[in-house]
């Protein structure tokens, strides 16, 4: 069965820190383009990052620009998501999600897996 399991959310203070890590069992992740997404309460799920199979390339939303960095570890079938410089608007649930095609990863469109997510909550 393919999953992706996401970990490593919680609560952090303004300014803070995480590192997101997004595992997948039942399939090898470097056939796939892998993308984080979030939600947020009472908002439309929005594209945070991706990387392509052997992480060559990464792309991110103006939002989180200079503040996450995408990487991934083939070898351990993981994707990380290093978030710094927290803010209370990244507030979400975040989720991952595989597609063998880089162009939608990148336009942050239709993806092929998704896992459950995890929650993020950045407060004071």
């Amino acid at each position: 069965q393919l999953q992706l399991v996401e970990s490593g959310g919680g609560l952090v203070q303004p300014g803070g820190s995480l590192r997101l890590s997004c595992a997948a069992s039942g399939f090898t992740l470097d056939y796939y383009a892998i993308g984080w997404f979030r939600q947020a309460p009472g908002k439309e799920r929005e594209g945070v990052s991706c990387i392509s199979r052997f992480g060559v390339s990464t792309n991110y939303a103006d939002s989180v620009k200079d503040r996450f960095t995408i990487s991934r570890d083939n070898a351990k079938n993981t994707v990380y998501l290093q978030m710094n410089n927290l803010k209370p608007e990244d507030t979400a649930v975040y989720y991952c999600a595989a597609t063998m095609v880089l162009t939608r990863c990148r336009s942050f469109t239709v993806m092929d897996y998704w896992g459950k997510g995890t929650l993020v909550t950045v407060s004071s």
